[in-house]
């Protein structure tokens, strides 16, 4: 518990939280300005538009009839303890810390929808002529720009120890 109180791990758990909070205001905000499917233009390859996301990304499971939901929240949970764990050991590592803390946030973002909600609020889209990405939301962003920045920094690797003297 001690750890939780380190300067070093609670400043990319404040940046999890922001995520989250950010996530939330803005789920809001789409949910009392839009109805349901509303669709709303914002440029020529944007538009707002709000939808409930039962499944995960790309709606997968999304007709499984119930029980993907609490999988997903079991999902989000283990994924939480497994990313405080790792930011408790990667803390001092800022590329690192900093990957996990925007996954952490993305991933409670909306695991606390399907827990008070039964589902996602989603309503970022892009589209452009007949291609149409899966409407998103910021934890969603938090969790793609995250996990990318986790694979270039596992890409990159460590620097090399200096070589030991040999006297």
């Amino acid at each position: 518990m001690r750890d939780f109180f380190n300067p070093a791990v609670r400043k990319w758990l404040w940046l999890a939280l922001a995520i989250i909070a950010i996530d939330h205001l803005t789920k809001f905000w789409v949910s009392s300005v839009l109805d349901f499917q509303e669709f709303v233009p914002v440029l020529p390859f944007f538009s707002l538009v709000l939808v409930y996301n039962t499944g995960a990304a790309f709606s997968f499971l999304a007709d499984a009839g119930g029980w993907q939901r609490w999988f997903f929240i079991a999902v989000g949970i283990v994924a939480t303890v497994i990313i405080v764990r790792l930011l408790k050991r990667h803390a001092h590592e800022p590329r690192l810390a900093f990957s996990l803390a925007l996954v952490l946030g993305g991933a409670l973002g909306n695991v606390i929808d399907r827990i008070v909600l039964g589902h996602v609020v989603d309503f970022l889209y892009l589209h452009y002529r007949t291609f149409a990405w899966p409407a998103f939301n910021v934890a969603d962003s938090a969790i793609t720009v995250g996990a990318a920045l986790l694979i270039w920094d596992s890409l990159r690797g460590k620097p090399a120890d200096p070589p030991a003297d040999a006297t």
